[in-house]
């Protein structure tokens, strides 16, 4: 018969403490994040309408935010927006099961690594607009265009950060686990691979940035729609404010997805709920 252990009163009090603790906290970050973003406005406006700062070339809280809801009411900045985040998370998802897979083998396997790496030593240093007119001449300017730019402007970045948390993960661990009779299979599945996972989430949320970059830069280039084409054609026009909303679209619609990947790694790494309570 097994004994469960079972928490004292005096422990279940200090992890109470603790959530409270963590609670104020972040209300406290989110009143000052309120507070400064409120006073950068502030600061903003008094600098355009004292004439410090001439509105066509910074524009205003208020032209801002009118040309905001001018494309939020016809529904251009959904169109827009979800465009971009499409392509992001469609190209984005195609490199990172690319870049895991590959990097886990690569990882364990040496003469893998040594087969890819001067491949992906003359590919990392390319950034995405270099990818631009070989990816134009080889599938046009359509969706599939702007998934690959995604892919390969992320693909070697990705693929970098996995082998070296495959390589970081604790050799001891997994000396043990070859001692206990696991096949190679199992230790990369139930040792390596969650070993490595915590390294892995934070590589892919760095990743994810260029993903964005990689996108605003194709639309720019060979789009009619998307946030990249947005700001471009408001450029064209000179009309500052738009080109403002499309750079704020980006930004909300990253630290949107911010929040589901900070979800998704609570659900894939629960063991660390401690540590982000720190």
């Amino acid at each position: 018969m097994s004994v469960q252990a079972v928490p004292s009163p005096k422990s279940t009090r200090a992890a109470s403490g603790g959530d409270r603790q963590a609670r104020r906290d972040r209300v406290g970050a989110i009143v000052v994040g309120a507070l400064s973003v409120f006073t950068f406005l502030v600061i903003w406006q008094g600098l355009v309408s004292t004439g410090l700062v001439h509105k066509a070339f910074l524009g205003s809280p208020e032209t801002v935010a009118n040309a905001a809801w001018k494309l939020i009411s016809d529904g251009a900045l959904y169109k827009h927006t979800t465009a971009s985040a499409s392509r992001v998370l469609m190209g984005f998802a195609l490199s990172s099961t690319a870049a895991i897979v590959l990097g886990l083998a690569m990882g364990v396997w040496r003469p893998l690594k040594a087969v890819f790496d001067p491949i992906v030593s003359l590919i990392r240093p390319l950034p995405s607009l270099s990818w631009i007119p070989l990816s134009m001449m080889w599938l046009g300017i359509g969706e599939e265009q702007k998934y690959a730019i995604v892919f390969m402007g992320t693909l070697a970045p990705t693929l970098v950060f996995v082998v070296d948390a495959t390589r970081r993960v604790d050799p001891l661990l997994i000396r043990a686990a070859r001692n206990l009779g696991a096949n190679q299979v199992r230790v990369l599945w139930e040792v390596i691979l969650p070993g490595a996972l915590p390294s892995i989430l934070s590589a892919l949320k760095v990743t994810m940035a260029l993903a964005w970059a990689c996108i605003i830069s194709a639309e720019m280039v060979g789009a009619t729609r998307g946030l990249g084409f947005l700001i471009w054609n408001a450029k064209d026009w000179a009309n500052i404010a738009q080109v403002i909303v499309g750079m704020l679209a980006i930004s909300l619609t990253v630290l949107v997805l911010d929040i589901v990947y900070r979800l998704v790694e609570r659900r894939l790494t629960p063991w660390r709920r401690n540590e982000r309570r720190r």
